[in-house]
C-alpha cells in the first residue's frame, strides 16, 4: 500500500501469506523479484523514487482487515494486495479512493472484486490466475496417473474465501470420474500434520491441495508429509513439483506478479484501476517429476508425457 511523499512513492503491500518474510521480502523469492522488476520496468525504483514496506498475515486471515484499515489510513498512493481475495476484499472494504492492484488465484467477479473483468469499475483491479478453476483440471490428472484409485483426499482451508466452492467443484468433477473426495480442513501448521496423517489414515490413495496461500506457504511440510504417507499428491504450482511433488497444473506465479508490478507502476503514474481489464493468464503447465513417480511406484503415461511442458528427472 502506498502513501505519497514529495515525488517519492511510498508503496505498501499487504500479503495474506505467500512465504516471503514481514517488512521486506526474502530477496531471493522468485514472486518478490517479479514484483520489483514490473516495478522497475515501470519507471519506479526502490530507494530512489518508490518505498516499498511489507505487511505480512502469515496465513491468518483474521490479521487482514486491521492491516488494511491502518494502511488506508495513512493514505497510500496505491495498495498491492496479494496472496488470493481475502487481502483483496479486506483492503476494498478499507477504502474506496485509494487505487488498489491484487493478484488472486480466485475468480474476482464471484469474489466480489470488481464489476467485470473488462470494466473493473471503482477502485480495484489486478490479476487472476484463475488457480481455484484448475482444480478440476488437476483432479483429473491425478486420475490419470492414478486409475485404480477411487478415492481422493482433499487438504483445504477452511477459512479461505472460496473454500466451500473448491470443495463443491472437486466433489462434482470426482462424480464425474467415479471418485470420492475425502475432505480434510487445515489453517494451521500443526492442522496440516493432522490432516494429511487423518486422510493416510482413511486410506485415500492420492492427495489434492486445494488453492489457498497459507497451503502454498507450507509448500515443504506438504511435500515432506506425501513423502512420508507414499501418497500421490497433485498441486497448483510449478514449483511445487521441482521441490519434490508429484504433478503440477497451473501458470507462472512469478510472471502474476510481474504483471502486478506493471500494473502498479501505471496507476503510480496516474491511470485508473476503472480503465485497467483484470489480467488473466494465457499459458498453463503441466509439470511431472519423474523421481517422484518412480519412488512411488507410478508409471506416468505416455500420452501426459508427451503433452508435459516439463518433465523432472
Amino acid at each position: 500500500m502506498a502513501a505519497c511523499g514529495g515525488c517519492t512513492r511510498e508503496l505498501r503491500c499487504a500479503d495474506g501469506g505467500l512465504s516471503y518474510k514481514p517488512r521486506h521480502p526474502n530477496a531471493a523469492a522468485p514472486v518478490a523479484m517479479a514484483f520489483v522488476r514490473g516495478l522497475n520496468e515501470s519507471g519506479f525504483t526502490e530507494g530512489r523514487n518508490v518505498t516499498i514496506e511489507y505487511r505480512y498475515a502469515e496465513g491468518h486471515y483474521d490479521r487482514l482487515p486491521a492491516l488494511a484499515a491502518d494502511l488506508a489510513a495513512r493514505k497510500m498512493d496505491v495498495i498491492f494486495a496479494n496472496g488470493g481475495s481475502a487481502p483483496a476484499l479486506a483492503a476494498k472494504a478499507a477504502t474506496t479512493s485509494i487505487p488498489i492492484i491484487f493478484e488472486t488465484g480466485g475468480d474476482p467477479v464471484k469474489d466480489g472484486l470488481v464489476a467485470s473483468l473488462n470494466r473493473p469499475g471503482g477502485n480495484l483491479t489486478g490479476v487472476s490466475w484463475t488457480a481455484s478453476a484448475l482444480n478440476a483440471k488437476r483432479l483429473d490428472l491425478l486420475h490419470q496417473l492414478l486409475p485404480k484409485a477411487s478415492v481422493i483426499g482433499l487438504v483445504v482451508n477452511p477459512d479461505y474465501p472460496e473454500a466451500s466452492l473448491q470443495m463443491r467443484d472437486l466433489k462434482d468433477t470426482g462424480g464425474v470420474l467415479g471418485l470420492q473426495i475425502r475432505a480434510a480442513n487445515a489453517h494451521t501448521e500443526n492442522e496440516v500434520d493432522a490432516a494429511i496423517a487423518s486422510l493416510a489414515q482413511q486410506g485415500v490413495e492420492g492427495l489434492l491441495l486445494a488453492n489457498d496461500p497459507f497451503l502454498s506457504s507450507r509448500r515443504a511440510q506438504i511435500i515432506a508429509l506425501a513423502a512420508r504417507y507414499a501418497l500421490p499428491a497433485s498441486y497448483s504450482l510449478r514449483e511445487d513439483v521441482v521441490s519434490g511433488g508429484l504433478v503440477s497444473y497451473g501458470t507462472s506465479l512469478p510472471e502474476q506478479f510481474h504483471q502486478a508490478g506493471l500494473y502498479v507502476g501505471r496507476i503510480l503514474k496516474g491511470e485508473r484501476p476503472a480503465d485497467l481489464p483484470v489480467m488473466q493468464p494465457t499459458k498453463f503447465d503441466l509439470v511431472i517429476n519423474l523421481k517422484t513417480a518412480k519412488a512411488l511406484c507410478i508409471t506416468v503415461p505416455s500420452t501426459l508425457l508427451a503433452t508435459a511442458d516439463e518433465v523432472i528427472e
